[in-house]
């Protein structure tokens, strides 16, 4: 499970270091890929591997599934990080989300999310507001 909010900043070869956290749990390798609101997920390689035979069940008659796996796939990057927990964000990938120098890797339960530090603070700022009015929606008896 993936937690929390890391400012982290990008060098000039578009490398970034992994939280320290979860350097660990990423060492064996992961994917990195195109994510909604022009953010990136970062997929420890099981986890990827879960979502993969899910969209393999998916029927490819449909339009929507065939677009989402079209340009999921096609954006996904596997990485290993080095020996100091880094990686490279490929320049498409950086490109997609805006990330310059600073960024924020957020937590976000079986996946990282990597995300321009003010884009990230303008989607806070605009989704917090509603944030406590979903619980009702998203989790339904639970909270």
């Amino acid at each position: 499970m993936f937690l929390g909010t890391h400012p982290l900043r990008l060098d000039d070869k578009g490398r970034l270091f992994l939280p320290a956290k979860y350097r660990e749990e990423l060492s064996g390798g992961l994917v990195i890929t195109k994510g909604q609101e022009r953010c990136l997920y970062v997929f420890p390689m099981a986890e990827f591997e879960r979502i993969t035979e899910a969209l393999a069940t998916a029927p490819v008659t449909a339009k929507s599934v065939r677009a989402y796996s079209r340009v999921f796939f096609a954006s996904a990057s596997d990485e290993v990080p080095d020996k100091s927990g880094r990686i490279t964000v490929p320049a498409a990938l950086r490109a997609y989300a805006g990330l310059a120098r600073d960024c924020v890797v957020i937590g976000a339960n079986s996946r990282l999310e990597i995300w321009d530090t003010p884009s990230w603070e303008a989607y806070l700022a605009q989704e917090e507001e509603s944030f406590s009015d979903l619980s009702e929606e998203v989790l339904p008896g639970i909270l």
